[in-house]
C-alpha cells in the first residue's frame, strides 16, 4: 500500500511538470499530421549515386543508450524527454541482429566483420569468414575477407578511418586487417605458434595490408614501435613502452610506402594535427594516447578532397563495461554532435551517412521515474523489499554490484550522480557483458531507404556499397538504370567510433 501511495504521489506531481501547450490535444494531432507530410515526402526516393559514405559507430550503443543519450542531451540544453538527437532526424530506420555465427550475445570482432565486410565471423576474430577458429593461426589462410574500406579503394575512392580508440582495436582493425584473435596488436602479444605460422600482427597489418588509406586517427601509438622503447608524450611511463618483438618502426614503414612526391605526415598530439597545413597532405596517420582531435579540421586534407567527420563517441562501450553510465552517455552525446556536424558539412543528394552500433549492453533505466526526472537521478519510489531507493539507470551485471552489512548498498548515502559512480546491477562481475538484442541503424542520404525492416548486420555494407557503386554488385549503376551524380572528387569515409 505505501509503495502504491509513493507511486501515486509521484505521478501527481509529475502533472505539473507537463508543459501547457501538451495538455490540448490539438498540439499532439498537429505534431503527428506534420510528421505524416514528413514521411509522405520521402516517398519521393533518392536514388543518385553517393559520392559519399559515412558510417558513424557508436560501440555500445544499444536503444536504451540512444534513448537515454537524448534525454540527456535535452537536459543539458534545458529540454528533455521530448529532444532530439541528431540520429534521430534520420528519415530511416532499421534494426540489425547482431549475434556472431557462435555467440548469441557478440563481441566487437564479430560484429566490425559483419558491418565492415559484409560477413558475420565467429566472436574474436576479424577479417575473416567462419570457418576461423579464435587463436589458431592456421585455419586463417583462404578465409580472409575484404571490408568495404578496401572495396572504395580499388574503385579509386579516399577512405579514412577515425576513432577514438586504439587503431588497432577490435571494430576499426577489421576495416583492414584478417586475424584469428582481435587481441593481437603486435607481434608482441601473439604466440610463438601464431608468429611461426606465418600470422602477422594487427599494426602490421595496418601499414601493410591497404598502405593508401588516406586518414588514420586514433590511439594506440606503442604497438608501431620497438619493445622498451620510450612513448614519445609519456618517456618515463612503462606500460606506454612499444611492445614490438620485430624491432620494427611502422611509423617509418608507413611513410617509406606512400608513393614518391606524395606527403605523409604522422602526428601524436593534437597541437601537432593544429599546426598542420593540410592541404598539402596526402596521408595522414595521428596516433594519440587520448585520442581528442578536432576531426572537423580534416575537411581541408588535400585540397577540396576530403569531407571526413568524426567525433569522440568511441568509448560509450568502455562506460558501459565499467558501470559508469555517465561517462557513457556522456560519449553518447559527443558522438552525436558529430554527426550534427556531418549533416551540416554535407549534402543529403550526394552523401550516404550511416549512424549504428556494433552491439548493446545491458543498460537500462526504469523505475517509474516522473519527466524531468534527472536522467542520473533516483526512482521516485523504494523498493518494496528492502525499502531502499535505487538510481533509475541499472545494469543486468557488472562491477556496481555492492553489498553493504549484508543488504543492497543505500545509494542514497553515497554520490551517485558523479562521474566514476558505479550503477547497481543484478550480477556481481569485474566487467559489465554486451546485451543481445537488436541495435538501430538511423540512415540518410542515397539510396538510404534501403536501410528499413530487421536486416542481418552483415547486410550494411552491402547497402552501402550499392548505394555508392563500389564492390561487386555494380550491375544497377549504368545511366539507364539511376540519375547519378558526378563523381568529382571520389571519396569514402569510414568513421569508426568504436570500443
Amino acid at each position: 500500500m505505501k509503495a502504491l501511495f509513493v507511486l501515486l504521489l509521484a505521478h501527481l506531481c509529475s502533472a505539473s511538470l507537463v508543459p501547457e501547450r501538451e495538455k490540448d490535444p490539438e498540439y499532439w494531432r498537429r505534431q503527428a499530421q506534420e510528421t505524416l507530410r514528413n514521411a509522405l515526402r520521402l516517398q519521393r526516393l533518392n536514388q543518385n549515386v553517393a559520392k559519399n559514405l559515412i558510417l558513424f559507430l557508436g560501440d555500445g550503443m544499444g536503444v536504451s543508450t540512444v534513448t537515454a543519450a537524448r534525454i540527456l542531451k535535452g537536459q543539458l540544453h534545458g529540454q528533455g524527454e521530448e529532444s532530439l538527437l541528431e540520429m534521430d532526424k534520420f528519415p530511416f530506420v532499421a534494426l540489425a541482429k547482431t549475434y556472431n555465427t557462435n555467440a548469441q550475445v557478440p563481441d566487437s570482432a564479430g560484429t566490425a566483420t559483419a558491418y565492415l565486410c559484409g560477413v558475420k565471423a565467429n566472436e574474436g576474430t576479424l577479417g575473416v569468414s567462419a570457418g576461423v577458429t579464435r587463436d589458431r593461426c592456421n585455419t586463417t589462410k583462404g578465409q580472409e575477407v575484404t571490408s568495404i574500406l578496401r572495396w572504395a579503394k580499388e574503385a579509386g575512392k579516399a577512405v579514412g578511418i577515425v576513432t577514438t580508440t586504439r587503431v588497432t582495436h577490435a571494430t576499426p582493425s577489421a576495416a583492414y586487417a584478417h586475424s584469428a584473435n582481435r587481441d593481437w596488436y603486435s607481434d608482441g602479444e601473439m604466440p610463438p605458434d601464431a608468429l611461426e605460422g606465418g600470422c602477422k600482427d594487427i599494426a602490421r597489418q595496418l601499414v601493410e595490408n591497404i598502405p593508401e588509406i588516406e586518414v588514420i586517427l586514433g590511439g594506440g601509438r606503442k604497438y608501431m614501435f620497438p619493445k622498451n622503447v620510450s612513448d614519445v608524450e609519456y618517456p618515463h611511463e612503462e606500460k606506454q613502452r612499444g611492445t614490438r618483438l620485430d624491432g620494427r618502426n611502422l611509423v617509418q614503414a608507413w611513410r617509406e610506402a606512400k608513393p614518391r612526391g606524395k606527403v605523409a605526415e604522422y602526428v601524436w598530439h593534437r597541437r601537432g594535427l593544429l599546426a598542420l597545413n593540410l592541404t598539402r597532405v596526402d596521408f595522414l596517420l595521428g596516433e594519440s594516447l587520448h585520442p581528442r582531435v578536432p576531426w572537423h579540421q580534416l575537411g581541408a586534407l588535400g585540397g577540396p578532397l576530403f569531407s571526413v567527420l568524426g567525433s569522440t563517441g568511441g568509448r560509450i562501450d568502455h562506460g558501459h563495461h565499467e558501470g559508469k553510465a555517465k561517462q557513457a552517455l556522456h560519449e553518447a552525446v559527443e558522438l552525436d554532435r558529430a554527426i550534427g556536424l556531418a549533416t551540416r558539412l554535407t549534402s543529403t543528394q550526394d552523401t550516404l551517412s550511416v549512424v549504428t552500433a556494433d552491439h548493446s549492453h545491458v543498460f537500462t533505466f526504469g523505475g517509474y521515474t516522473p519527466r524531468g526526472n534527472p536522467i542520473f537521478g533516483l526512482a521516485p519510489m523504494q523498493s518494496d523489499v528492502d525499502r531502499k531507493p535505487f538510481t533509475s539507470i541499472l545494469y543486468g551485471n557488472g562491477p556496481g554490484y555492492k553489498i553493504v552489512a549484508g543488504e543492497r548498498e543505500n545509494v542514497s548515502a553515497v554520490d551517485f550522480a558523479h562521474a566514476d559512480y558505479q550503477a547497481q546491477s543484478a550480477v556481481p562481475l569485474r566487467q559489465e557483458t554486451h546485451g543481445g538484442e537488436d541495435v538501430a541503424v538511423f540512415a540518410r542520404g542515397p539510396m538510404a531507404h534501403l536501410l528499413h525492416g530487421v536486416h542481418e548486420q552483415n547486410y550494411i555494407p552491402h547497402a552501402m556499397a550499392y548505394a555508392a557503386c563500389i564492390g561487386s554488385n555494380r550491375g544497377h549503376c549504368n545511366a539507364a538504370a539511376r540519375p547519378a551524380t558526378p563523381l568529382l572528387l571520389p571519396f569514402l569515409g569510414l568513421l569508426l567510433l568504436l570500443c
